[in-house]
């Protein structure tokens, strides 16, 4: 098998299961597909943009691709291009969008991933972490990244003029490529980072997040970062150099070399972060 042919088939959680015929209409362009995920959903964190009162619940947990459509559906029965006012979207957070937009294009049976890492374009205070997808790009032999998360209203409050269907090189930053340019110097590592959480001990929740998404285990117990006490927020010597090689190792998978053994090897040893130890 190889690896386009690994990242064609569904997993547990992009897996639409019963509603599968949901993406029946949907349209042709990778596009036009980005831009229907980013109307499906409203970011926990940019809720009151949309007008959403503060005491509206919303679940920010990561929900199965199958969990997430029987959501849309009950908040608004109809197409899924059909535009949905905010308040009739379902809540979540990037790595949602990121899922939901890699089970349509699996449907598609278009290669695709979720990604764990670092986006330059949201927010001027760090490089936040942040959630996409990628996609097998037969005509440049690459994987190109879209953020699904993008609508309207965040493009024209983050200025954004790229294609949020192609991502430049360098808005979006895979975990391990931020963690190589903390530990060489070349960014600072308290330029990543989630709110106030920054520097190289949230750099390594993300490498090992991004780890186990390769590997389609995109949601793991890393997701628990926030439970860390904060004495246990120092990395030692040791743990340094296995997120150098850890690093290392998804990079040349990434150049194409044939390391998913490797990848799944490492990934299957990482399943329990330290505070959970």
């Amino acid at each position: 098998m190889t690896i386009q042919q690994f990242y064609v088939r569904q997993d547990a959680l992009t897996d639409p299961g019963e509603l599968a015929g949901t993406y029946d209409d949907l349209p042709e362009t990778i596009p036009e597909l980005r831009e229907v995920v980013s109307g499906l959903i409203v970011h926990v964190a940019l809720a009151e943009l949309y007008g959403i009162p503060p005491d509206t619940p919303m679940i920010r947990q990561t929900q199965p691709v199958a969990d997430r459509l029987k959501s849309i559906q009950a908040a608004f029965a109809a197409s899924l291009t059909a535009a949905r006012p905010p308040r009739n979207r379902t809540f979540g957070t990037c790595r949602d969008y990121a899922l939901l937009l890699c089970s349509m294009l699996r449907t598609r049976s278009i290669p695709a991933r979720v990604r764990c890492g670092f986006a330059t374009y949201i927010g001027d205070d760090i490089h936040h972490d942040h959630w996409i997808c990628e996609y097998w790009s037969p005509a440049d032999e690459r994987w190109r990244q879209a953020d699904a998360q993008l609508d309207a209203l965040q493009i024209d409050r983050q200025q954004v003029t790229f294609d949020c269907a192609n991502l430049p090189r360098d808005a979006f930053l895979t975990a391990s490529q931020a963690w190589r340019l903390a530990r060489s110097n070349a960014v600072a590592a308290g330029a990543f980072g989630h709110a106030a959480t920054t520097g190289l001990w949230f750099l390594h929740v993300n490498v090992y997040r991004d780890l186990l998404s390769l590997t389609n285990r995109q949601m793991s117990n890393w997701d628990s970062w926030r439970d860390a006490a904060p004495a246990g927020k120092v990395l030692k010597v040791d743990a340094l150099a296995e997120l150098d090689r850890l690093a290392e190792l998804v990079t040349a998978f990434e150049s194409g070399a044939e390391q998913f053994a490797l990848l799944d090897e490492a990934a299957s040893r990482s399943l329990m972060p330290p505070w959970l130890s």
